[in-house]
């Protein structure tokens, strides 16, 4: 009897195009960063579009950071901008503080993670409390964190309280801005798609049954949320470091509710769809600025029209072939074929 070959094996089959995704992956990654320092060395675009890309970069990190909490796991997260400021400040101090004893080459890096971390760590806080109950709560928690976060700051006069904080450098480069860009969209979705990510789309779609067949249900929302944090500080820090200046009034509930747009407008549970939602989102706030006031109206109405006639946002619960691994792609074939021949 032959053995019966499963996905995994058929992927790692010689010469099985899947195998060649990690290779264009490497390839993308050189290509993007290639291009990125050939726009920054030789001035191949303009100082203000390339500060476009990088608010682009940015924005796709905080959607698909909160999309991975609002849209595959079906909570509701409303204070995502505290958790950006936390980042921001921290890798701020970080710059400022150490610079005179670590090279700066290494500690724009190190100062990123470690805000990073300082904003997963108050997701963890924030979390484990807030999923022993169900429903909405986690948006009332939420919200009241970016209050106390965005208050706490302005009277802390370590930071500048309600002035703000300046004196960094502008680390921020577009190069920067694609790596840590690519490796969120990279790490984002090998999660969705792991084990955990499995458990994380059952939450969704039935939490009840999902802890029914085995799964720690509480694991898995504790380790999303504070992914999901962890990049809404990277965001934070490259965006502190790219305006050399940052005060809480940058991250009040009306942050969080960009973000939101930007989740919302691209469609929930999609990686594709918070690139297109914050991207779209970016350049329309751009083109609109001449309106001034008006476009802050103007972007909610869009919204509404959008969820009036795509409820689910452009790309809502729909993934980019190229974006789905080998493997999950075989499956969905497979599937498909046992479906036809019935």
């Amino acid at each position: 009897m032959s053995r019966q070959i499963s996905d995994g094996d058929r992927t790692a089959e010689p010469g099985n195009p899947f195998r060649k995704r990690g290779y264009v992956a490497v390839l993308l990654l050189i290509g993007g960063l290639f291009l990125s320092f050939s726009i920054t060395r030789y001035t191949l675009l303009d100082q203000y579009l390339q500060l476009i890309l990088m608010y682009i970069g940015i924005n796709i990190i905080l959607a698909l950071s909160l999309n991975l909490v609002n849209g595959y796991m079906g909570e509701f997260s409303v204070g995502h901008a505290g958790f950006m400021s936390i980042g921001a400040y921290v890798a701020s101090l970080t710059t400022v503080k150490a610079f005179s004893v670590v090279p700066s080459i290494l500690l724009f890096p190190s100062a990123l993670i470690v805000g990073g971390l300082s904003a997963a760590l108050c997701g963890m806080i924030v979390s484990i409390p807030s999923f022993r109950i169900r429903g909405d709560y986690l948006a009332i928690v939420t919200l009241a964190f970016n209050m106390i976060v965005k208050s706490a700051l302005e009277n802390i006069d370590a930071v500048g309280g309600a002035r703000g904080f300046l004196g960094m450098d502008r680390l921020t480069t577009l190069p920067w801005v694609f790596f840590w860009t690519f490796l969120t969209v990279w790490i984002i979705r090998n999660f969705v798609y792991s084990n955990y990510g499995r458990g994380m789309l059952s939450i969704r779609e039935d939490e009840t049954a999902c802890a029914l067949m085995g799964v720690n249900t509480r694991e898995v929302k504790i380790l999303a949320f504070t992914i999901s944090s962890f990049f809404a500080g990277i965001a934070g820090g490259l965006f502190a470091h790219l305006l050399q200046y940052i005060n809480p009034r940058m991250f009040d509930i009306l942050k969080s509710t960009d973000i939101l747009i930007m989740v919302y407008l691209g469609g929930i549970g999609s990686i594709a769809g918070s690139i297109l939602g914050a991207t779209v989102y970016t350049l329309l706030l751009e083109i609109l600025r001449p309106l001034e006031v008006w476009r802050m109206v103007l972007m909610p109405l869009l919204l509404i029209f959008v969820m009036l006639f795509r409820p689910k946002g452009i790309m809502g619960m729909r993934e980019l072939p190229w974006i789905i691994p080998g493997s999950e792609r075989l499956l969905n074939i497979r599937h498909w074929q046992r479906e036809r021949g019935r």
